[in-house]
């Protein structure tokens, strides 16, 4: 399991490599550059506004069916159809409770256009992500790492046509963005239940009212994780537009950071999106979970600390690099949204395990505290701080949540510590900071190359990263 594990995890990583950097740093960074920071910022926000009850599109249905999948593969054929048209059935619910928030928010004609297609484009991403569920399921990984990307790179094809060519005119829309989106979400949608057609059999319109209730019931648990971290992981954003007189020109400052974070904060959610699957099954034939948790800590935690602390460390020249209006302010907030990158990293692994677990009344009790820690601290800095505040909002929520998880986990598992992960992590995070401190009198490229090479070095040193790993995955895929 172990090296199915890292075969796989490889594969999706290579592929989200060559794709999704590319879209978030050169695709969507330009967008923003090209509508400026107030226009991009009310599209941030309402994009953000769109995933508050995006739940309702779900109501925990994908963890539920890619946890049930791996424990009971023989069931796919069953209840792929049922639970198809059952998603169908809630984009009205979404999309009837999501208008009626956006018209009590006060959103203007032009952004209640807008928000329309942020919905529908929600509900094509729900599609593809529960086709998704299906594949990480069965174990079949490949294909869900070849699904994982193809939305991204039609769309970087479709923005690099509207942005680098004449063909639409000199000057650039935020709704053509919205738009090519759209075009590479139905695509990509259609090319995962054609897939999944291959494991189904025929796609018939098969909506069971029984069925559904017992699904939903099973699925609530989920659903109420889930709606409460995408409430404390998406209000800021919300919360600096609605707040502040210069809303717009705020959510866009925080944009800027914020991008950076989900450009690294992808691939810590690929590593997710393998483990949950893979401790299901563990757990459900009472297997050892501990090398793939050992493992997942050994690689997850080493990039998390060594990313987050050198972005933040060489914050101001990261930003420089990309875009063309950046201030003190926005440097502040992209620091501490990037940091948050290590806590977030530590439920991603924590989380999935207690997920898996089926533990939903602890997570659901950290999630809720987590969302009224995080609404209190918008509040409080916000007005004073603006984007900066929301950003440090993040951290402090995303680090409390976290380590309410690792307890739990710790607790749950009887897992015993190992200290020589943890050690060497905490050499890890003195050696970048160390190395940054005696370096950044030189110019930029030299001190972030040196500060890179020495936490390599650590990493390899400690053992935090081992070259088996990669014999392994080499040796695995020889035989799959």
């Amino acid at each position: 399991m172990q090296k199915k594990f890292l075969s796989n995890l490889f594969l999706l990583i290579v592929l989200n490599l060559l794709i999704k950097p590319f879209f978030i740093l050169g695709i969507d960074a330009e967008v923003q550059n090209r509508v400026g920071e107030a226009e991009y910022g009310n599209y941030f926000a309402l994009l953000n506004f769109s995933f508050l009850l995006n739940i309702l599109l779900d109501l925990g249905i994908t963890n539920y069916n890619t946890r049930n999948i791996a424990q009971h593969p023989q069931l796919i054929e069953k209840h792929f159809s049922k639970i198809f048209w059952l998603r169908i059935s809630l984009f009205f619910l979404y999309a009837s409770f999501t208008a009626v928030s956006a018209i009590f928010t006060g959103y203007s004609s032009h952004e209640f256009y807008l928000l329309i297609w942020l919905m529908f484009n929600q509900f094509l991403v729900a599609v593809i992500q529960f086709s998704r569920s299906n594949f990480g399921g069965l174990h079949l990984f490949r294909t869900d790492a070849v699904i994982s990307v193809l939305d991204r790179l039609l769309l970087i094809l479709f923005c690099s046509v509207l942005l680098w060519t004449e063909i639409a005119g000199s000057e650039f829309k935020i709704e053509w963005f919205v738009y090519a989106q759209t075009a590479a979400y139905l695509i990509t949608a259609i090319v995962a239940i054609l897939l999944l057609r291959f494991e189904t059999g025929r796609i018939k319109i098969n909506l069971k009212k029984d069925f559904s209730i017992v699904l939903l019931k099973n699925s609530f648990p989920y659903a109420v994780l889930i709606f409460l971290m995408m409430m404390y992981s998406r209000l800021d954003s919300v919360m600096l537009e609605r707040l502040l007189d210069d809303g717009d020109e705020q959510a866009g400052i925080y944009a800027q950071g914020y991008r950076y974070l989900d450009a690294v904060n992808m691939f810590a959610l690929l590593f997710a999106g393998l483990l949950l699957p893979v401790f299901a099954r563990l757990l459900r034939h009472k297997e050892n979970i501990f090398p793939i948790l050992d493992l997942s800590l050994r690689l997850l935690l080493s990039a998390s600390v060594a990313v987050g602390l050198i972005a933040y460390l060489y914050q101001e020249y990261l930003l420089d690099l990309r875009y063309e209006n950046v201030t003190d302010e926005s440097a502040r907030s992209f620091g501490f949204l990037i940091l948050s990158f290590i806590p977030v990293s530590i439920t991603y692994i924590f989380g999935t395990l207690l997920t898996a677990n089926k533990n939903l009344r602890q997570l659901n009790w950290m999630a809720f505290g987590g969302l009224i820690l995080n609404v209190l601290l918008n509040y409080m800095m916000i007005p004073h701080y603006k984007a900066e505040g929301a950003a440090l909002a993040t951290l402090i929520t995303q680090s409390m949540t976290a380590f309410v998880q690792l307890i739990i986990a710790y607790r749950i598992f009887r897992i015993n510590i190992n200290w020589n992960i943890y050690g060497g992590l905490f050499l890890l995070a003195v050696t970048v900071i160390a190395s940054h401190y005696f370096t950044k009198e030189m110019d930029f490229a030299k001190s972030i190359s040196l500060t890179c090479f020495s936490a390599v070095i650590i990493i390899l040193i400690t053992g935090l990263f081992r070259f088996s790993d990669i014999r392994q995955m080499i040796r695995f895929k020889n035989q799959d």
